[in-house]
């Protein structure tokens, strides 16, 4: 019977420990980076949706601009946004001065049957009318209360359609 020699034997019993500390390193460094990657992952798709709630509160100021009479007399304003409605404000949408950037005349016979419910400027009218289109800029940014959200900010354009008498064409709009 061959007996492996007391020399060879001993040689081979850090063997086991050494190979079992290499792996042990590569599976720390795979579970390391495993967490690095995903941690990431979580902090892109946070800021994607801040940037997604910021554009929200940026349209829902709009819709507040557009339901005043935002084209009476043209100003920069500024709206907070409470976009998950817990009763704080999330958002400031600082509002540039509505720029009136094209107009088209409509000759007073020709104004569309709709803008008979618009009021009596339009009701049977035979001056002129204009329909406008005003770009509305909103600048967004969160409230700086250390949340996450802080220096989420964000800018949109919108482009509005709104018809005018002559009157208020010549007052607001100098296309």
């Amino acid at each position: 019977m061959n007996m492996p020699s007391i020399h060879a034997a001993a040689r081979q019993r850090g063997a086991a420990l050494v190979v079992g500390l290499i792996l042990l390193t590569l599976i720390t460094v795979m579970v390391v980076s495993a967490f690095n990657l995903t941690n990431t992952n979580v902090q892109s798709v946070g800021n994607m949706q801040l940037r997604d709630e910021a554009i929200a509160a940026a349209n829902r100021g709009i819709e507040l601009v557009m339901s005043s009479a935002f084209t009476a007399a043209p100003a920069a304003q500024t709206v907070d946004v409470d976009i998950d409605n817990d009763g704080i404000m999330d958002f400031h949408v600082d509002f540039a001065r509505p720029t009136c950037i094209s107009a088209e005349r409509i000759a007073g016979t020709n104004v569309p049957p709709s803008s008979v419910f618009l009021g009596t400027a339009f009701a049977a009218s035979t001056s002129d009318a204009y329909r406008t289109l005003w770009d509305l800029h909103a600048n967004v940014s969160a409230f700086d209360q250390g949340t996450v959200a802080q220096g989420t900010a964000v800018q949109v354009h919108q482009g509005v359609r709104v018809l005018l008498t002559e009157v208020q064409y010549n007052a607001v709009c100098n296309v």
